[in-house]
């Protein structure tokens, strides 16, 4: 009991100290807020900090997610803002080679000429988050196995689960501090969301992939988005008959945008960082996977440009996945850029000697936290083994959207037997509405033209494993073998596939949609050949999982551990790792110096726009903003011009703390406006996902001021001028 009691002394003086942070490092959990008020008072905020942490009120409740984005709704009406770029699967859904959305961009002047999003699209509203600690990890029989003891906190998610999803709420058992807290997080499920508008190619991804990660920036990287539900108010699959959502609390678009120096705060939904990664785990991301990753999405990339040339078809199915691995490709070229040259991976390991020493310099620290290292140390040269494998293996599932669905529908008809909490969560009935709408959507994006390629490049890399690491129902099935040679390789690989495109049925949506629910012999007995692959590579796949499993319970005793360590040594409020849950941000706007003799400054306004602009490529401003440039200089009046600027401004930068996840995220002033939408980051600093930079990172966000003006005075688009309040 002494012992639990210290513990919980301990880890409440670490989670919630009031010490001030070091600079403003953090993606805050909403009820972690009101403990930063000191450090948002030297800031200047006068309000109420609990505002941040009040989910049900204003203005966090307005703060959504869209599974992979933020936003927010502006309306009384559900009108949702979020960025141009978390919007391109509604446009490439939506888009002809006639009608080309994704370049032309779509703006609806009536409700009903919204466009459907397609199955499969949602929006979420989080409503609650409660602590379940206790529930998932106490009372543990200490003795059990590692896998036994996956499989009770498992068990133990899974009936919270249940238990929490009732009314439309969708619920998710969310780990905090590598499993040392759990919350129970209760989100309205939005699945009628429609198109409102998303701006031309040279308005929302203005300067494309020359621009992306860098500053000055000139993007109006806005898009806009509208929930519908059900006449009774209640979520609903979309109708014609369904309803604007009502939200309790939505934001007011600020016409006054943000300016240097004034405080601002970011609310929405980053994905993942790493900044609690032992040392081992970071070295093996940067020597290993990071360049694997680069490497790959190059070459993947080369593939999809040449297969699409020329095909405006096949060009609008493949551009959100080529956007995906040109964006991903060059995060992580700057994060290899940071680990290396700019010395975090150095910092990262002092950090750890540093622990280390710490632990060893007191025999009780000694006692409690002496084995956690050694322990996660030999976990990391235990995956490390097989990684090349293993990878291929993903590479191969991933690469191709037949296979993938092959492995679901079969995987589906081995869980279905079983009672639905013995299920995988991902085969639990809760996911099937999902999963048939996902079977749907595919006849938008699927062809065969696009997806040979990518699977037989995933089977090259196959083809090319050592002996050790191969696969061998993918040497079985194909006839490769180790230290075969390249040209054979290829033949016989390119002999397979003819064999497998011909012998599948899976394109065809009814055959497709027609084996969901059905028994694992009906599916066998198709004989399709994406079938027959998938049953194939099932046993080796579960292997893994089985060993990911015990796996994950050996690290829920030693990760918490781990982290008690951290928490115990450094003192002071700590944010958890991001984890795509709701979380504040908050800094200033402001410029930096990136690098010697250079000095980047807060804000970029419309005349960057028009010096970019050279009628070609990325840089091809529409002619009608133009012409809307050439007015306001000829003295057309407009409220959103910045005297200070001597122009409308279009982005600016801040010091806040962001990742990926945290695009589309609501940027507020001080009263809880919205003053724009955050978007990127800048190359130099996204190593910060593995330890922050106090000085020199930096978000950027597009202002309101710009998106208002578009609306304004280049899309005439008075309807949602009147519906966000401006006049």
């Amino acid at each position: 009991m002494k012992k639990a009691f210290r513990l919980t002394a301990v880890l409440a003086a670490a989670l919630f100290s009031t010490v001030p942070v070091v600079a403003d490092e953090g993606m805050w959990m909403p009820q972690q807020i009101p403990d930063l008020a000191p450090r948002l008072k030297q800031l200047g905020f006068t309000g109420d900090p609990k505002i941040w942490s009040d989910l049900t009120g204003f203005p966090m409740n307005a703060i959504v997610s869209l599974g992979g984005c933020s936003a927010s709704f502006i309306s009384p009406d559900g009108l949702i803002a979020t960025n141009n770029h978390c919007v391109q699967g509604s446009l490439q859904y939506n888009s002809t080679p006639e009608k080309n959305l994704i370049v032309d961009g779509f703006l609806a002047r009536t409700r009903e000429e919204e466009l459907s999003n397609g199955p499969g699209s949602r929006v979420w509203v989080t409503v609650s988050v409660k602590e379940v600690t206790d529930e998932i990890t106490g009372k543990v029989d200490p003795k059990i196995t590692d896998r036994l003891r996956y499989q009770v906190i498992e068990r133990r998610i899974k009936e919270r689960t249940a238990a929490c999803e009732k009314d439309g709420l969708r619920c998710n058992i969310a780990s905090f501090f590598e499993g040392l807290r759990y919350y129970e997080i209760a989100q309205l499920e939005i699945n009628d969301v429609r198109l409102v508008h998303s701006p031309p190619q040279g308005i929302g991804n203005y300067g494309g992939e020359t621009d992306n990660w860098q500053w000055p920036r000139h993007t109006g990287d806005f898009s806009f988005y509208r929930a519908y539900v059900g006449k009774d108010g209640k979520p609903a699959p979309y109708s014609k008959e369904n309803v604007p959502y009502h939200p309790k609390h939505f934001l007011k678009v600020s016409p006054k945008g943000a300016s240097p120096g004034e405080l601002i705060f970011v609310a929405g939904y980053p994905g993942r960082t790493q900044r609690h990664e032992t040392y081992a785990e970071v070295k093996e991301r940067t020597e290993w996977t990071l360049p694997r990753s680069v490497r790959r999405s190059k070459e993947m990339i080369a593939i999809l440009e040449a297969t699409t040339k020329g095909q405006k078809d096949l060009e609008i199915k493949a551009e959100p996945r080529m956007r995906g691995l040109f964006n991903g490709m060059k995060k992580n070229e700057g994060v290899l850029q940071g680990l290396l040259k700019g010395g975090i991976l150095a910092r990262k390991q002092a950090k750890q000697q540093e622990l280390e020493a710490w632990i060893a310099a007191d025999p009780q620290r000694k006692k409690e936290y002496g084995e956690t290292l050694v322990t996660l140390a030999a976990m990391q040269a235990e995956s490390e083994k097989t990684r090349e494998r293993d990878s291929v293996l993903g590479g191969i599932y991933q690469g191709s959207s037949l296979l993938s669905t092959a492995n679901q529908l079969y995987r589906l008809s081995l869980e279905i037997p079983k009672k639905d909490l013995d299920r995988e969560p991902a085969f639990q009935e809760r996911n099937w509405t999902r999963s048939k709408e996902g079977l749907e959507r595919m006849q938008r994006t699927y062809d065969n033209r696009l997806d040979r390629p990518m699977l037989r490049y995933a089977l090259l890399e196959a083809a090319a494993l050592p002996e050790g690491q191969r696969i061998a129902p993918v040497d079985t099935l194909v006839g490769l073998a180790a230290g075969q040679a390249k040209d054979e390789s290829a033949k016989k690989i390119d002999a397979y596939l003819d064999a497998f495109y011909a012998g599948t049925k899976l394109p065809e949506k009814e055959f497709r949609i027609g084996l969901f629910g059905k028994s694992t012999k009906e599916i066998v007995d198709t004989k399709d050949t994406a079938v027959q692959l998938a049953v194939a590579l099932h046993p080796l796949s579960e292997a893994n999982r089985e060993l990911d499993k015990a796996n994950s319970g050996k690290r829920t005793r030693i990760r918490p551990a781990y982290m008690r360590a951290l928490l115990a040594q450094g003192g002071g409020l700590v944010a958890p790792d991001a984890n795509s849950t709701l979380r504040v941000t908050f800094g200033r706007v402001m410029g930096v110096d990136p690098r010697d003799g250079m000095r980047y400054l807060p804000q970029t306004t419309l005349q960057g726009v028009v010096d970019k602009h050279t009628g070609e490529g990325e840089f091809n401003v529409p002619a009608r903003e133009l012409e809307a440039v050439k007015a306001l200089r000829a003295g057309k009046k407009t409220p959103y011009f910045d005297e200070k600027l001597g122009d409308v401004p279009v982005n600016f930068m801040s010091d806040v703390d962001t990742t990926g996840g945290n695009s589309g995220s609501a940027v507020l002033n001080s009263q809880g406006e919205l003053v724009g939408l955050l978007f990127d980051g800048t190359l130099e600093t996204v190593a910060s996902d593995f330890l922050f930079d106090t000085e020199k990172t930096r978000s950027i966000q597009v202002d309101s001021r710009y998106l208002l003006w578009n609306w304004d005075a280049v899309e005439g688009a008075k309807n949602l001028l009147d519906e966000v309040g401006i006049k």
